[in-house]
C-alpha cells in the first residue's frame, strides 16, 4: 500500500521529474524540479489556500514516482517527452500534437525526392512544416509536382539497361535512372523547392508571370491559365506579404490568446523579412482550464512555456529569435535546451548551426512586428469566440440527438441505459462495428471509438475473425463477445463501455450484437446505421425493425455518415493488409531457397516486392542470409514471371 506521508521521507533532493497517478495508477501529472523532495512535498502543504487547478490535481492523487537526473536541463528534457507519452490530464497540452503533416526532401539522396510524410527523424533530410491542412500539402506537392520534373521512385542506384518507368514517357520525371540528367541541372530544380518551401519565392512568381503573359500573347490561353494557377498557389503557401522589415533573419512571434470559451497561442512566422504565415494551436479543451485561465491559475507565461516545449523540441529547423509579449516561465532554460536542438540539427545536416533567443522588443521594426502580431490576434479572438459558440450549439443539439435514441432503443429493449449521463458536460460515448472480407476470405472486424464529433483513435480496435467466416451475423456476435468479454476480465482496453453501439447494417446485425449484450446481462444500446442504393448513410435502425430517416436530420446525418464511413475505412484497411501480407508470403516462398527467415531480411532491406524485383544482383547478395545461389534463384523467379 502506497502512504504518501512515508514515501514523502524517502524522495531526493536531487533535479529530476516527478508523476502523480490516480488509484488507477494513471499518470495525471508530469512535472520537473530542481529539488524533487521539495517539489514534490510542496503539493501536500497549505492545499486549502492552494489555486483550484492544484486543489483538483491533489485530490486524485492516490500514488507518485520519480525520475532523477543529472541536471535541470535533463529534467525539462524528460518533462516533455513525458508530457507527449502519457497526455497527463492535468498538464496544459497541445490539441493534436503528433498529427500536423510535413513536407520531406530527402537531400541525403543524391537525387532527392519531394515527399509528405508525418514522421520527423534526424536523417539528414530536410524538412518543411508542421502544417495544420493536410489537404494544403497535397496541393503544394502537386504543383511542385506540375512545376519540376523531379524523381519520382524510391531507387537510389539503377542497373545498366533500365527501362525508364512512364513518368519519364509522359515528362514528369527527367529520367535519372537512365542518366539524362546531371547532378547539377536536379540539385538546381532542388534547391529552388527548397526556396518555394521556405518562403524565398519571389522570383519564381516574376519569371512564371512573365511565362504567363508570353503564353497570353501567343493566345496559348491553356498555358496562361495553368501559369496563373501556379501563382495562385505560391500566393496561397506563404500568404500575400503583410509587412516587410527585420532584414532577412527567420524570426517567429508567438501571442497567447485567452477568450472565455477557448485558449489558443498564435504563432506568426517571419521569414525572409516578410510575415508570411499564422498558425493556430488549441489547447486541449478541458472545462476546468477555461476557468483556470479566468481566474488567473494559468498565466500567458506559463501558456508560452506549454507551447514552445511542445511545438518547437522536435523541428529540425529552428528561428533565430522568438518574439514574445511578455517573459516566458523556464526562459533561460529552454533557450538551453532549443540551442541543444540546434546543435543536433546541425551535425545532421538540416539546418546550420545557429542560437535561438527568446526577445521582448521596447522600440523599432521588431516592437512593431510585435503590435502588429497582437492586433491581428485581437481580431483572431473575436472570430474565436463565435466560432466557440457554433461549436457549443452543435454539441449540445448533437447530444440531445444522440440521447434520444439512446432513450429509444432503452424503450424498445425494455432495459434502462447502463451508463447514465448525469455528466452535462460529458460526450456521449459511441463504439461502431463493420464486417469485412474479400469473397468470403479473410474476414475482419473492426471497431471505432467517438466522444461526441470526435474520434478516439488510440481506442480503436481490429478482429480477425476465427470462428464465424463469410457470415456476417455469426462474425458480429463474435466481434461483441470478445469485445465485451475483455471489459469484463479486467483489460484496460476494454474496460470503458460505451453509452450506444452503432452496427454497419440492419436489423439482422442488430439482433445479433444485442443477443450478445443480453447473454452478459448488460443494458447497451444497438442500434443499426442502414445504407441507400448510392452507399450513403440513409436511417437508424432499432431492435423492432422501426427506424429514423435521416434525409431531414442533418446534423444527425452527417454524423452517423462519419461513423460509419471511418469505420467501414478501418475496416477496410485491416482487411487489405492481412491480404496483402498473405500474398506476399505466398509469392516469395514460391522462390526455392527463400523461407521464412529470409523473406523477412529481403522485406526489411527493401520494403515491397516491387523494390526486391528490380534489385540487382550485388543489392540481393549483401542482404543477410542471401548467398550467391539464391539471389540467383531471385533474379530468376521474377525474370521468367515477368
Amino acid at each position: 500500500m502506497f502512504v504518501i506521508e512515508e514515501e514523502l521521507k524517502k524522495l531526493p533532493a536531487s533535479p529530476g521529474i516527478y508523476m502523480h497517478k490516480d488509484s488507477l495508477g494513471e499518470v495525471i501529472y508530469v512535472g520537473k524540479a530542481v529539488n524533487i523532495r521539495s517539489r514534490v512535498r510542496s503539493y501536500f502543504r497549505n492545499v486549502s489556500k492552494a489555486d483550484p487547478k492544484v486543489r483538483a490535481l491533489v485530490s486524485n492523487i492516490a500514488e507518485f514516482d520519480y525520475i532523477t537526473c543529472a541536471t535541470e536541463v535533463e529534467a525539462l528534457i524528460l518533462e516533455c517527452n513525458l508530457i507527449k507519452k502519457y497526455r497527463p490530464k492535468y498538464n496544459v497540452l497541445l490539441k493534436d500534437d503528433k498529427t500536423y503533416p510535413y513536407i520531406e526532401i530527402t537531400t541525403n539522396e543524391e537525387f532527392p525526392r519531394i515527399i509528405r510524410t508525418r514522421r520527423l527523424l534526424r536523417d539528414g533530410n530536410q524538412y518543411f512544416g508542421p502544417y495544420s491542412n493536410s489537404g494544403a500539402i497535397l496541393r503544394i506537392i502537386k504543383m511542385i509536382d506540375e512545376i519540376y520534373p523531379l524523381k519520382k521512385c524510391r531507387q537510389t542506384t539503377f542497373r545498366p539497361g533500365v527501362r525508364p518507368c512512364l513518368n519519364y514517357f509522359i515528362g514528369k520525371c527527367k529520367g535519372v535512372c537512365i542518366g539524362e540528367i546531371e547532378k547539377s541541372e536536379y540539385r538546381k530544380m532542388i534547391d529552388e523547392v527548397i526556396d518555394i518551401l521556405s518562403g524565398r519565392d519571389a522570383g519564381l512568381i516574376v519569371s512564371l508571370e512573365k511565362k504567363m503573359n508570353e503564353a497570353s500573347e501567343k493566345m496559348e490561353y491553356e498555358e496562361a491559365a495553368k501559369y496563373r494557377d501556379y501563382i495562385t498557389s505560391l500566393r496561397q503557401l506563404g500568404e500575400t506579404q503583410r509587412a516587410s522589415m527585420v532584414k532577412d533573419r527567420d524570426i517567429d512571434i508567438l501571442v497567447p490568446v485567452i477568450t472565455y470559451k477557448t485558449q489558443v497561442v498564435a504563432q506568426y512566422k517571419v521569414r525572409d523579412g516578410k510575415l508570411n504565415g499564422r498558425e493556430i494551436s488549441y489547447l486541449r479543451e478541458e472545462p476546468s482550464y477555461s476557468q483556470d485561465l479566468l481566474n488567473g491559475a494559468i498565466t500567458s507565461s506559463e501558456l508560452l512555456s506549454f507551447f514552445v516545449k511542445q511545438h518547437y523540441l522536435d523541428l529540425t529547423m529552428l528561428p533565430r529569435e522568438i518574439i514574445v509579449p511578455c517573459h516566458i516561465e523556464d526562459e533561460a532554460l529552454l533557450e538551453q535546451v532549443l540551442n541543444k536542438v540546434n546543435m543536433e540539427n546541425a551535425e545532421s545536416g538540416n539546418d546550420v548551426m545557429h542560437k535561438t533567443n527568446f526577445l521582448i522588443p521596447e522600440r523599432g521594426e521588431k516592437k512593431a512586428l510585435l503590435k502588429l502580431a497582437s492586433e491581428d490576434s485581437i481580431e483572431l479572438a473575436k472570430t474565436l469566440d463565435d466560432r466557440a459558440e457554433r461549436e457549443i450549439d452543435r454539441k449540445d443539439k448533437l447530444r440531445q440527438e444522440v440521447g434520444e435514441i439512446i432513450e429509444r432503443a432503452c424503450s424498445i429493449s425494455g432495459n434502462p441505459p447502463m451508463l447514465i449521463q448525469n455528466d452535462d458536460e460529458r460526450e456521449y460515448r459511441a463504439e461502431a462495428y463493420d464486417i469485412s472480407n474479400l469473397n468470403g476470405l479473410d474476414t475482419v472486424g473492426a471497431m471505432v471509438v467517438y466522444e461526441g464529433r470526435m474520434p478516439i483513435r488510440n481506442d480503436y480496435r481490429k478482429f480477425k475473425i476465427r470462428t464465424s467466416e463469410g457470415d456476417d451475423y455469426g462474425s458480429i456476435r463474435e466481434v461483441i463477445y470478445r469485445r465485451l468479454k475483455r471489459g469484463i476480465e479486467g483489460d484496460r482496453g476494454f474496460n470503458q463501455y460505451p453509452d450506444i453501439i452503432f452496427v454497419d447494417g440492419g436489423i439482422g446485425q442488430v439482433r445479433a450484437a444485442k443477443a450478445v449484450i443480453d447473454a452478459f446481462r448488460m443494458a447497451i444500446p444497438v442500434v443499426g446505421l442502414a445504407k441507400d442504393d448510392f452507399h450513403r448513410t440513409r436511417a437508424i435502425v432499432f431492435e423492432d425493425g422501426s427506424e429514423i430517416n435521416l434525409k431531414d436530420r442533418k446534423l444527425l446525418f452527417t454524423y452517423c455518415g462519419n461513423i460509419q464511413e471511418e469505420v467501414h475505412r478501418f475496416a477496410i484497411t485491416y482487411m487489405s493488409g492481412i491480404r496483402g501480407k498473405k500474398m506476399i508470403k505466398s509469392v516469395l516462398e514460391e522462390i526455392p531457397g527463400v523461407g521464412s527467415k529470409r523473406r523477412t531480411e529481403l522485406l526489411a532491406k527493401f520494403g515491397n516486392i516491387d523494390a526486391i524485383k528490380r534489385a540487382s544482383y550485388e543489392e540481393l547478395i549483401s542482404v543477410k542470409g542471401i548467398n550467391s545461389r539464391v539471389a540467383e534463384e531471385i533474379k530468376k523467379f521474377f525474370d521468367d514471371n515477368k
